[in-house]
């Protein structure tokens, strides 16, 4: 085993939906083994946001304004990529949302504006660079799950619709496409301490943990929260010849959570 089999020397690696969070640690982990980096957001002012953070991180990134529930636009984004950059390697279809709401009380309109972003524009993103990795003989998409994709919780019914389906969305493309050596594999992270979960872990007036940080320490046997950076190896792994055997597969990167029952009390 040499470092070789986990370079991405030469590779276009395309992470939609990394400005920031999860989808930055995993580009910048790529552009780290060698990869070219390009991303997209829907709005400029958070492509601009990305393209000063990974300039910041001397990474060489290309950013491009595109929501990839549209397809006209994602099949445009792609043709670009593959003009200033070059035909995409690996896909990280990392872009979700997620809206909490009780499932009696949500409206179908913001179910289905979930399942669009978190499922649908996988498929979408996926569908526009697959003819390509056929035609140059193989390529790595990664789809961002969830351990929502296994578990239930209250208030998440269609983020969890929507991870179920990526797991499925994943199977399905190795499943249809692995005879092209294509690999079509999940990330499944845990609890990841991010910006968007800061509010979870604030310390509280009395000087005690926020009640749902407590609740994910007791449920994590590693003890403590996930970071982007626990996800790097696992996407660097994923996107590298490393793993050219491994198509279909979901790897949770969750500290163990998924197969704790729990502290006794």
């Amino acid at each position: 085993m040499t470092d070789e089999m986990f370079s991405l020397k030469g590779k276009t690696a395309w992470v939609t939906g990394a400005a920031y969070g999860i989808g930055y640690a995993i580009a910048k982990a790529y552009a780290l083994c060698g990869a070219k980096i390009v991303f997209n957001c829907s709005r400029q002012e958070t492509v601009d946001r990305g393209l000063k953070a990974y300039a910041e991180d001397g990474i060489d990134a290309k950013g491009y304004v595109c929501d990839v529930t549209d397809e006209q636009a994602v099949q445009e984004c792609v043709k670009r990529i593959t003009e200033e950059v070059g035909p995409v390697d690996i896909l990280v279809n990392n872009a979700g949302i997620i809206k909490r709401i009780p499932m009696t009380e949500m409206d179908a309109a913001d179910f289905r504006r979930v399942i669009d972003v978190d499922l649908t524009g996988a498929f979408i993103a996926s569908k526009a660079v697959i003819p390509s990795m056929i035609e140059r003989g193989g390529g790595k998409i990664i789809n961002i799950c969830s351990m929502m994709s296994e578990l239930g919780r209250e208030t998440v019914s269609a983020y969890a619709a929507a991870k179920g389906g990526l797991k499925m969305l994943t199977r399905n493309i190795a499943s249809e496409y692995g005879a092209y050596q294509i690999c079509c594999n999940g990330i499944g992270p845990g609890y990841i301490a991010t910006e968007q979960t800061a509010p979870l872990r604030e310390i509280q007036p009395d000087g005690s943990r926020h009640p749902f940080d407590r609740f994910i320490i007791s449920k994590t046997p590693a003890g403590r929260w996930g970071t982007p950076e626990d996800l790097m190896g696992p996407a660097v792994f994923l996107a590298s010849a490393a793993s050219d055997f491994i198509n279909g597969q979901i790897l949770y990167v969750d500290g163990g959570i998924l197969s704790y029952i729990g502290r006794q009390p």
